[in-house]
């Protein structure tokens, strides 16, 4: 099949080389044309996937419309951040003919919406499949074995990415709860802060147990209000991507709790990341909805704290131990 997939950071990086060794046609576009000719050049992209080698198969595009010119299947990778805008450049070009997958895991900043949600909003087009679940790009991109959930509403185009993603490496389950599986998706990253700020404080594993599993309660609490299944994060875009983002070394979400827990400024740890950490943006979209629909979501909250009003990560402790007690 021809593919295309748009954004060329790790993940949609990732993404395109286990397409292309499965011998599809695959086409990967990056915004900035210096970048793309460079790849081309040494045939690397030690920006965003260091050390692994782009297959001479592997084409490589800065021109939108060449880039998904004749694409049956269409992968949407921008950061959550910059999806909206990425989306607009690429309106009139991806259109219903073609079944259209998204990567991102997150939740749009200036509308509180979900990628898929958005994307089908600004694309005109009626369906487009969310791909989440414990995949860190530094490992798919090297062949590691991983699960992952398809997602859609049109569940026979969620079991077309299933066949078309599946193999020896990489084994994909489907669902029709793309809520849930992108809520999971976006919130999990909030939680991996939370876990990354306790080590960096130096507790041990009892707390990051117990982060871990408050904050998929908070996860379940907050999908069932949106309108997902609860049930869902019980799966591999749940329970599976939240351990792996809050346990990982490839993590940037823990990564930057990780630094904040040992007493770094928020504005100093993003200022020296070369790559994003979606859970930052994230905590404050999931504030903000919790908030209207009326979640209790104490560590996403203090999360928010940490990351928006320079809140001490000590006194966060002392919050969270302080709550008023209840059950389970």
């Amino acid at each position: 099949m021809k593919i295309a997939v748009i954004g060329d950071g790790g993940w949609g990086t990732a993404n395109a080389l286990l397409l292309c060794g499965y011998g599809h046609e695959v086409t990967l576009w990056g915004a900035f044309p210096e970048y793309i000719e460079e790849m081309r050049r040494t045939r690397r992209n030690d920006k965003f996937l260091k050390g692994v080698a782009l297959p001479d198969a592997l084409a490589l595009e800065s021109d939108r419309a060449k880039a998904v010119e004749g694409a049956e299947i269409v992968v949407l990778a921008p950061p959550s951040k910059y999806f909206a805008s990425v989306m607009e450049g690429f309106k009139g070009l991806v259109t219903d003919r073609q079944l259209v997958v998204s990567l991102t895991k997150g939740l749009c900043e200036r509308t509180n919406k979900r990628m898929t949600v958005l994307a089908k909003e600004i694309l005109g087009i009626r369906s487009v499949v969310a791909l989440a679940g414990p995949t860190h790009a530094e490992e798919v991109g090297r062949g590691i074995p991983t699960t992952i959930v398809a997602a859609c509403e049109d569940i026979e185009k969620a079991k077309t990415v299933q066949r078309v993603w599946s193999g020896p490496k990489f084994r994909v389950y489907t669902s029709d709860d793309p809520a849930g599986v992108e809520i999971g998706g976006a919130v999990k990253n909030v939680i991996a802060i939370a876990v990354g700020c306790s080590d960096g404080m130096g507790f041990g594993d009892n707390t990051r147990a117990a982060l871990i599993t408050r904050g998929l309660a908070e996860m379940k609490r907050f999908v069932l209000a949106y309108g997902g299944r609860p049930e869902t994060l019980s799966g591999l875009a749940g329970i599976g991507d939240l351990i792996v983002t809050c346990t990982s070394v490839h993590s940037r979400n823990h990564a930057v709790g990780e630094r904040l827990g040992r007493g770094e400024r928020i504005g100093d740890i993003l200022g020296s990341m070369q790559m994003v950490a979606e859970g930052v943006w994230n905590s404050k979209v999931v504030h903000e909805i919790a908030r209207g629909l009326g979640v209790d979501m104490p560590i996403c909250d203090l999360v928010y704290a940490l990351c928006y009003e320079g809140y001490d990560a000590h006194k966060a402790v002392d919050a969270m131990m302080g709550r008023e007690l209840k059950s389970e």
